[in-house]
């Protein structure tokens, strides 16, 4: 199930609510969210939540010991930490490390191992680092053990991060499972940053991604120089209100239930360095890498060489943790050796440099990186980027684009450029001055896009999910 589908729209949703209405105790509200989201999960297909219940057993029963046992303390995290990364590794990286040991092996005429294709449980990944998290954080004494299995399992299980994030620490909510509030406040605020959310995802995300999954699915020798930009500038912007959207999905569906959870982006478009780019996109994974991969490592503590090595290690961890395949390890890497220029000296030059330039710099980066990101192999990643930088008209006629950019995409596309800069965000600010228009706003504005996405979603529109290799 997932939050664009008329199912978890106009049922599952005012269910949960009904029922949280009827639950007045905070521990009555986490049994029942806590059931919510082992359905919520369940519902694509049972056979993987026996994962997600055995992960939340493991890091509680190993939150206990760490904390009872100081002189083992250190024998249990790591323990934790292989059982975490084990089941990440054989569901996510299992079949990628067969593949390429079969690459390898054939130069040798060896016979390759054979293994059945795995399926990749959906959110693996965001609910094993929310476990680590849990884990490291408990034998740091930053938190303490949570004794309450189902305070854990509502952390861990929560649905409306569940599947795609953001990644929450356990001490940001930890107070807030032991008391909150369901107020009526809460809930409109709630709705109205859920349905905000919504329209980035179903109304820009999903008709940019027509454009995109139309242009990448073409041979790039087929494209001209022109629609190859039209392309990796679509995705750009589709996974960016995509994923953007679902983080808006997600911190509005946890303001109904009483959690406040953490922000994850902050207009990352507008920035001028790949390192401003990451304190603005995907803020919660970039926090984690830092606090449990880059700072245990040494962060820039050990002199310039460790430092950069650091960087590149963590870029590489985040590239493979998007997904099994050499593509997502390249786009890390990418991303790490940027920053490592910077950190060289690049920086100081690209301050005194026009700031347009600035902000042309980092998007060509980005945007050149998500060619890597999107493309189903390497040399079609770098086909395509060379037929971006061809300057040649040579190829399949703009016009199956133009059939994808009507009118309407236009202004969608247009939005979307508008969108990402902090422009609405102003006007929004302006008109929250006055309360009585900004409800009238707000409630007009919430009308509108459900009605634009029911009916969107009704007539069967394209509705992607772009996280099941996450």
């Amino acid at each position: 199930m997932i939050f664009s589908s008329l199912i978890f729209l106009y049922l599952f949703l005012p269910i949960v609510l009904l029922g949280l209405g009827l639950c007045r105790k905070t521990a009555y509200q986490n049994t029942f969210l806590f059931i919510a989201s082992i359905i919520f999960y369940s519902w694509g297909g049972v056979s993987y939540t026996a994962i997600l219940l055995l992960s939340i057993i493991v890091n509680y029963v190993f939150g206990l010991l760490i904390s009872s046992h100081e002189k083992h303390k250190t024998f249990y995290l790591v323990i934790a930490i292989i059982l975490n990364l084990s089941a990440l590794a054989f569901f996510k990286y299992a079949n990628f490390l067969v593949d390429n040991i079969n690459i390898l092996t054939s130069v040798f005429k060896v016979d390759p191992i054979k293994l059945h294709k795995i399926v990749l449980p959906i959110g693996i990944s965001f609910y094993t680092f929310q476990g680590i998290s849990y884990i490291v954080d408990v034998y740091r004494k930053t938190v303490a053990p949570q004794r309450n299995f189902i305070k854990l399992g509502t952390y861990i299980a929560l649905f409306p991060q569940l599947i795609a994030g953001p990644i929450i620490r356990y001490f940001e909510i930890s107070k807030q499972l032991d008391k909150r509030d369901v107020t009526i406040d809460n809930i409109f605020q709630g709705i109205k940053r859920f349905v905000f959310g919504l329209a980035r995802k179903v109304i820009i995300a999903n008709s940019l991604a027509v454009v995109a999954d139309d242009i990448f699915s073409r041979p790039p020798d087929t494209l001209t120089c022109a629609t190859a930009w039209i392309g990796a500038i679509c995705y750009s912007l589709q996974i960016y209100y995509d994923f953007a959207g679902y983080s808006d999905m997600a911190i509005g569906l946890g303001r109904m239930f009483g959690f406040t959870f953490p922000e994850n982006f902050n207009f990352p478009y507008i920035s001028r360095s790949i390192k401003e780019f990451w304190r603005r996109w995907h803020i919660t994974l970039s926090a984690w890498f830092k606090d449990y991969l880059y700072i245990p490592l040494g962060g820039n503590r050990r002199g310039k060489a460790r430092l950069y090595l650091n960087l590149y290690i963590v870029f590489f961890c985040t590239g493979l943790w998007h997904g099994a395949s050499w593509n997502f390890v390249i786009w890390g890497l990418l991303h790490g050796s940027f920053l490592v220029l910077e950190r060289v000296g690049f920086n100081k030059i690209l301050n005194k440099t026009f700031r347009p330039i600035q902000h042309l710099y980092t998007l060509l980066v980005v945007i050149i990186a998500w060619v890597f990101f999107r493309a189903d192999t390497l040399p079609y990643a770098t086909d395509y980027i060379a037929r971006m930088f061809s300057f040649s008209n040579h190829g399949l006629s703009n016009v199956f684009v133009f059939k994808h950019l009507n009118i309407t995409n236009i202004i969608i596309l247009m939005l979307a450029v508008l969108g990402s800069f902090p422009l609405f965000a102003k006007c929004k600010d302006i008109v929250s001055k006055n309360k009585t228009l900004a409800f009238i706003c707000t409630i007009i504005f919430i009308i509108i896009v459900m009605f634009l996405v029911t009916t969107i979603l009704v007539a069967g529109g394209y509705n992607p999910f772009i996280y099941y290799r996450f």
